[in-house]
């Protein structure tokens, strides 16, 4: 039977902090009416993308998002392959994730995590969300890596930062990749954290340079610096997602309208 629309995917990327963005995304797309029927997310891009696949609402993931605070969350240890060993953010996005596994999120949802021994991307689409998201988010030297089916994982942003091929493969017809990255020249560094989050960044803008996201529609939130690590402008980020968003409707409702004219003479 032939397929009456095509359907969508949505690459979520990295960039700390400012991934919050994505939930202005989703919002927008929501209010818009366009169906989302996959979601790959590296980092924070996996995070929010698995919270909505469990079923959380916009308002839900506002209300998280504008509650986070990192002290809560962080358990620092006396470093060896990171400083925080990340047991308790694992347990709070198990709580948020209602304990779930990712094959049963809907909208479909692939989580991209690297393996940091092999250099090789990892595409976890199974399994528990808790550990999967854990995975994607463990910024190196940062957050002490994750063990998954023996393999040692870090943040999924160091190898693939806006998962586009992934959603793609997953079997996605129109692809919307969100980037929100953003590199800031000389920047002040204070800190151990400053330096390996400006390193992050260095790393996203080489990629871009060197790896063009092939998608359909690109939608880029951050037009401004804002802190990978600054969790006190949620509100501003999930308005600078929306409106980001809101500014591409027409082309993401143009190619939906291409395809189905396609198809509809093939």
């Amino acid at each position: 039977m032939a397929k009456e629309r095509p359907t969508i995917g949505l690459a979520l990327g990295s960039g700390g902090a400012r991934g919050f963005a994505h939930v202005g995304v989703l919002k927008a797309l929501e209010n818009e009416g366009i169906p989302i029927d996959y979601i790959a997310g590296s980092s924070m891009g996996a995070l929010v993308g698995s919270l909505y696949g469990a079923g959380h609402s916009i308002e839900t993931l506002e209300r998280f998002a504008t509650l986070f605070r990192r002290k809560y969350y962080i358990d620092f240890i006396v470093p060896k392959l990171g400083f925080v060993a990340g047991e308790k953010v694992k347990e709070l996005i198990r709580l948020l994730a209602k304990g779930k596994k990712v094959e049963e999120l809907s909208p479909k949802v692939a989580i991209v995590a690297t393996d940091i021994k092999k250099g090789e991307r990892v595409v976890i689409t199974d399994g528990d969300v808790a550990t999967a998201v854990r995975a994607s988010i463990a910024i190196p030297g940062i957050f002490v890596p994750e063990k998954w089916n023996g393999r040692l994982l870090v943040d999924g942003g160091v190898i693939d930062r806006v998962p586009v091929s992934v959603v793609k493969q997953m079997g996605a017809d129109i692809t919307i990749a969100v980037d929100v990255s953003y590199f800031r020249i000389e920047p002040d560094l204070h800190t151990v954290y400053d330096v390996i989050m400006q390193s992050m960044d260095i790393m996203a803008r080489e990629m871009v340079r060197h790896q063009q996201l092939e998608s359909n529609v690109k939608i880029r939130p951050i037009v401004k610096h804002s802190s990978a690590l600054t969790f006190s402008e949620v509100t501003t980020l999930i308005r600078c997602g929306e409106e980001a968003t809101l500014e591409q409707i027409d082309a993401i409702k143009h190619h939906i309208q291409s395809w189905e004219d396609q198809n509809e003479n093939s």
